[in-house]
C-alpha cells in the first residue's frame, strides 16, 4: 500500500461525530467487541498490510460485476467515473489499515461519522467534486459488511497463522465492520430514531 495519504482522506481534521463516547462504548459492548478484539485487528494490520491492493481488487471485482452497485460511481446517466473509483479506492485502502490500527477514540468516532455522511445526500460526491447519484441506500451500507467480512478470511490465512489467530481476526474484524456500519448509518437517521 502506498504512503501517500488519499485524496480526500481527511483522518483527524473533521467535525466531532454526534455520537457520544458513552453511546460508542455501548454499540462495543453490543458487538462484543473488547481489547482482544483489538490485539487482533493489530495483528490483522500486520498481516494485511501488504495485500491491500490484492483486497481491494476483489472487493472491487465485486462492485463492478453488479452493476446497481457500480452506478454509485457513475453518472446519473450511467457512464462509470474512473478517476471517483481510483480516488475511493486510495480512502477503501486506507480504511482497511485504519479499521485495524486506529485506537477507537475520538478521531477515529468522527472520522467514521465522516464516511457515513459520505454516502448520504449530504455530502456524495464532494469530496471528490464529480456528479454521481446523490446517495448510497441505506441497505446496501448494511449489505455490504457481508462480502467485506467473508472474503477478508483468505487474506488473514495467507501468513501461515495457526487457525485459532485466524479466526480470532476474522471474528474481530468482522466486529470491526460491524460497529463501524452502525456508526456509518448515523447520518440516515432523523434524531428521534
Amino acid at each position: 500500500m502506498s504512503t501517500q495519504t488519499p485524496a480526500g482522506y481527511t483522518y483527524g481534521s473533521t467535525p466531532p461525530s454526534p455520537v457520544s463516547r458513552d453511546n460508542l462504548a455501548k454499540l462495543e459492548a453490543s458487538v462484543l467487541f473488547t481489547a482482544e478484539d483489538e490485539q487482533a485487528l493489530r495483528m490483522a494490520g500486520d498481516v494485511l498490510e501488504d495485500q491491500v491492493e490484492a483486497i481491494l481488487d476483489v472487493w472491487y471485482g465485486f462492485v463492478a460485476s453488479h452493476p446497481h452497485l457500480v452506478a454509485y460511481f457513475a453518472t446519473p446517466d450511467g457512464t462509470v467515473l474512473d478517476d471517483y473509483l481510483t480516488r475511493v479506492r486510495g480512502r477503501f485502502g486506507q480504511w482497511i489499515m485504519d479499521t485495524c490500527r486506529r485506537p477507537h477514540d475520538e478521531n477515529w468516532l468522527s472520522y467514521a461519522h465522516e464516511i457515513g455522511l459520505r454516502h448520504t445526500k449530504d455530502k456524495k460526491n464532494q469530496t471528490d467534486a464529480v456528479d454521481s447519484v446523490p446517495y448510497v441506500p441505506l441497505r446496501y451500507m448494511v449489505a455490504f459488511i457481508y462480502p467485506i467480512t467473508a472474503t477478508m478470511r483468505q487474506f488473514l490465512a495467507n501468513k501461515g497463522h495457526a487457525e485459532e489467530a485466524v479466526e480470532r481476526m476474522h471474528q474481530a474484524w468482522f466486529k470491526s465492520v460491524t460497529l463501524q456500519t452502525a456508526l456509518w448509518l448515523q447520518p440516515y437517521a432523523a434524531d428521534q430514531w
